[in-house]
């Protein structure tokens, strides 16, 4: 009962008092201290129900929480296990923050292939696992939106790799997805790169 009740006051808390007097739910942009702090809040819910699950992160939180790349990020893009668990955790984190219902949500699985991956938080209750850059930048490549942060993460992945031409990057994007699968734009996106 005092968990439920401590839990009511500080959604109260968190949907209309923030530091800059608006409530988190209209705000659409994440910290890196704030995603960490929220999925082991995830972890803290499954010890709750007893349960242990797996959440696989992807896109912007990854260039968040990895590499620091950018300050924040709209939401966590994941795949996570056992589903139904874990959404329920998720959702009361939501209210717990006062943020968005969906700050982590599963809308990347029909995106994502087979590939290698390392854990970033092994908690109690919930390991979290991210993939090897080659991976996120050719998911990333793959699904670019050419104006926007996509173009500042893919510059930053080529960087990181250290690739120096677009074949290679065509030669990572291959790795994992079908040439047919690279659209046109994909392809002059990626050559601008490096003009």
């Amino acid at each position: 009962m005092q968990r439920l009740y401590n839990q009511i006051v500080a959604a109260i808390r968190h949907r209309f008092f923030t530091d800059s007097g608006i409530s988190k739910k209209h705000r659409e942009m994440f910290s890196k201290s704030e995603i960490e702090t929220y999925l082991f809040q995830v972890n803290e819910e499954l010890i709750q129900m007893d349960v242990k699950g797996e959440l696989y992160i992807y896109g912007g939180s990854v260039m968040c929480l990895v590499y620091s790349a950018r300050p924040s990020t709209k939401d966590v893009d994941a795949i996570f296990e056992p589903s139904n668990i874990i959404r329920r955790a998720i959702s009361n984190v939501a209210v717990i923050n006062g943020i968005n219902e969906n700050w982590l949500n599963d809308g990347v699985k029909g995106y994502v292939v087979h590939h290698p991956r390392e854990i970033l938080f092994n908690w109690s209750n919930l390991n979290v696992y991210v993939p090897d850059p080659d991976y996120l930048l050719a998911m990333k490549t793959l699904a670019a939106r050419i104006d926007g942060t996509d173009k500042e993460d893919i510059q930053f992945l080529i960087k990181e790799l250290s690739i120096s031409t677009p074949d290679e990057v065509f030669e990572v994007l291959e790795k994992y997805y079908p040439r047919k699968q690279i659209k046109p734009a994909t392809q002059f996106f990626v050559e601008e790169l490096f003009e």
